[in-house]
């Protein structure tokens, strides 16, 4: 896909996600989001949004995508921490480091993994038995990747998770980095993310990969639009025959409707993401 073809569909978008994130529903959620650092780089950072009552609450983590790269952050995801904790949801929207700023193999692995354990001591009001992730396209590929985390070999980056998910739902996602390469989704974004090519570093391929994981032992409910010219429904369709996950096809719809939160396609992953917490 050509980077100019992702750069305008979030123009087009963003003006809407701004008014979306404006603040919570009045008498609803608490404000203003918590920053909390998981590290020592700027990018090494999330923000937790609390929802109304003492809890303990569920927890969503949110992971933005924008193609692993540095031109896109966790401002994405601020709408939807928003309507996830009107509904009752602590929101975990997370910053990592990006190709560009320092991220690629496996800095951007080691970030969403060390993002996931902050929440083992971030806040007393957290349900740690309930923590889901819900991710979007190159966030789609980090968060079942985080699903996976507790079927990773010793010394594997992310391997020996503190905090495990109950769930996963991946907004279109990029689940299958060989074929992503094949295909050429996103160009060079996967071989950038993963410093090579398949034949090149194979063994990176088959830790990084969410398809390579299976069976990954938590689910992965797949939300994908039928007319998602960024990241095709291929992707998410051979990721679900492989693990036997949920695939929720989305029958017209693009690629950035699921992370807008007046749609029903956002409301779709949100459904997801509710069940999973239980």
């Amino acid at each position: 896909m050509p980077r100019r073809r992702l750069l305008s569909g979030l123009a087009l978008l963003l003006p809407a996600l701004a008014a979306c994130s404006t603040g919570p529903v009045p008498g609803e959620g608490t404000g203003e989001p918590l920053r909390l650092d998981y590290g020592p780089d700027p990018s090494q950072f999330g923000e937790l949004t609390l929802p109304a009552g003492d809890g303990p609450a569920p927890v969503v983590m949110v992971v933005h995508g924008g193609f692993w790269r540095s031109s896109f952050g966790l401002e994405l995801g601020r709408p939807l921490a928003v309507d996830l904790a009107n509904h009752g949801f602590a929101a975990w929207n997370v910053e990592y480091r990006r190709v560009g700023n320092g991220g690629g193999w496996t800095a951007t692995f080691d970030d969403v993994a060390a993002a996931l354990d902050r929440l083992a001591d971030a806040d007393p009001r957290l349900d740690l038995e309930r923590v889901v992730a819900v991710g979007h396209s190159a966030g789609g590929h980090l968060v079942a990747w985080l699903a996976a985390r507790p079927g990773l070999p010793a010394g594997a980056p992310g391997a020996g998770p503190a905090v495990r998910l109950r769930g996963a739902v991946s907004q279109a996602g990029v689940l299958d980095l060989v074929d992503a390469v094949e295909q050429g989704v996103g160009g060079a974004a996967v071989t950038d993310l993963m410093g090579g090519g398949p034949r090149e570093v194979p063994d990176r391929y088959a830790v990084g990969s969410p398809v390579a994981r299976v069976p990954i032992g938590v689910p992965v409910v797949c939300v994908h639009g039928t007319a998602d010219g960024n990241v095709p429904i291929r992707q998410s369709e051979r990721f679900t025959a492989a693990s036997g996950d949920e695939l929720v096809t989305l029958p017209g719809v693009d690629h950035f409707a699921v992370i807008d939160p007046s749609t029903d396609a956002w409301r779709a992953c949100r459904d997801a993401a509710t069940r999973l917490a239980g």
